[in-house]
């Protein structure tokens, strides 16, 4: 049986690695094994931070309704309270971003739903 030479495919696996451990300080980008333990922890990272990433933004979001809200005499409840009564299917980022960048645009917003709702 023909003898088996594993230097190839381990070449390979160690570059692999060492490219994802770019950048990483001292040994970790250097050495394969700190590199490999440095880029699995990293990698685990990513994962669990692809979806706090969307709690994180839905958070952002409220908080900023909830502040441009409050300058128009609303909690953020009762804002979104009215919203969904007057039928307006805006979502938190397209409202965060009106809040921000337009309050023109969110204060007719604002009036649209009281006017809506008072009535």
């Amino acid at each position: 049986m023909a003898r088996v030479k594993r230097g190839v495919t381990t070449h390979a696996r160690h570059r692999k690695v060492l490219k994802l451990a770019k950048g990483y300080r001292g040994r970790s980008s250097k050495c394969f094994r700190p590199a490999l333990q440095r880029v699995e922890k990293a990698l685990q990272y990513a994962y669990r931070d692809r979806r706090n990433k969307k709690r994180e933004f839905r958070s952002l979001w409220i908080q900023r309704i909830n502040a441009a809200a409050r300058l128009h005499g609303l909690t953020y409840s009762q804002f979104m309270n009215l919203v969904t009564k007057a039928g307006i299917q805006l979502d938190r980022k397209v409202l965060a971003f009106m809040a921000m960048n337009e309050p023109d645009s969110f204060k007719a917003i604002v009036e649209e739903v009281q006017s809506k709702n008072a009535a």
